[in-house]
């Protein structure tokens, strides 16, 4: 494993990982990369399978360089499993928290599927979650430290992905599933998808059956102004609908931005403060789940 005491990271002291910086090349390594998540409160591991920067949506959010469309080319699950195995070696038995992170990060959260594009679009994807596993069981790693798909849900009715999703689940396992507007047009102009109603209820659905599933939700201004309120109807309007059909939620995690976009929309793109989050956050507890805001 390379030698991550000559890896400098940009923000806080010299070599410190920080919630505004997610390099993917913190560690030096081509699958796994660990970051500082604001959400999670402590140290995340991901695991980017998307390492040619391509995703099958386009958010205009997106902190991911050169984004293109498409998916991740193969990938060398002997050096994924060697990268992780070799990572939660350092972090469990090393100094590498007393090394990169601040005193009140000191802990692992979980370790991510996520990076520069959606995970559950590599075909390897089931047996990834397989290694997870295998090298969670043969680091040590806590029973309590959670496996999270971080998935924009859009392939979740593929049964590879299914397969890894229930595998998850055995894992402590969470899927958190993006709905940053409901399906139409807000999906249309954030996400840069054409992906209907139904399939994304039916997706919803199915990920909810096979794992415990978070909504993930990013709101923001656009030249300065929140989403309209017809969006905001569209989008409780939504959930309740899914409540009402069954799908059981374990809730909501609502956030804004905390890093620049890379993408062409960036310009238009502001975070929202704090109370405008906690009053949509009360609209949607409302709707009888559970809210976790991160300003």
């Amino acid at each position: 494993m390379q030698d991550l005491k000559k890896k400098t990271m940009k923000e806080g002291q010299p070599g410190q990982l920080g919630p505004t910086d997610h390099d993917r090349g913190a560690a030096g390594l081509r699958y796994v990369y660990p970051v500082v998540s604001r959400r999670a409160g402590g140290v995340s591991i991901g695991v980017n399978l998307n390492v040619n920067n391509a995703c099958n949506w386009r958010c205009v959010y997106c902190q991911v360089p050169d984004l293109a469309r498409g998916g991740p080319p193969p990938v060398d699950l002997a050096r994924l499993r060697a990268e992780l195995q070799g990572f939660l070696d350092d972090v469990l038995r090393g100094d590498f928290l007393a090394r990169r992170v601040a005193p009140e990060a000191r802990r692992l959260n979980d370790i991510a599927l996520s990076g520069n594009g959606e995970p559950t679009s590599a075909r390897e994807f089931a047996s990834v979650v397989d290694i997870v596993g295998e090298v969670r069981q043969s680091a040590g790693v806590p029973d309590g430290v959670k496996t999270i798909l971080i998935t924009n849900g859009s392939l979740m009715h593929r049964a590879q992905v299914q397969a890894g999703v229930a595998k998850l689940r055995t894992l402590n396992g969470e899927v958190w599933f993006k709905l940053d507007r409901a399906p139409g047009p807000g999906m249309r102009k954030i996400n840069n998808s054409r992906v209907s109603a139904e399939r994304v209820a039916s997706n919803l659905q199915l990920a909810a059956t096979l794992c415990p599933t978070w909504i993930q939700t990013c709101m923001f201004a656009w030249d300065g102004a929140p989403p309209e309120e017809s969006e905001q109807a569209a989008y409780l309007g939504f959930l309740r609908e899914r409540l009402a059909a069954g799908v059981r939620l374990e809730g909501v995690l609502l956030y804004s931005l905390a890093r620049p976009s890379l993408q062409p929309e960036a310009g238009h793109l502001q975070a929202l403060p704090a109370a405008w989050l906690e009053a949509f956050a009360q609209r949607i507890r409302a709707l009888g789940l559970d809210v976790r805001v991160t300003p």
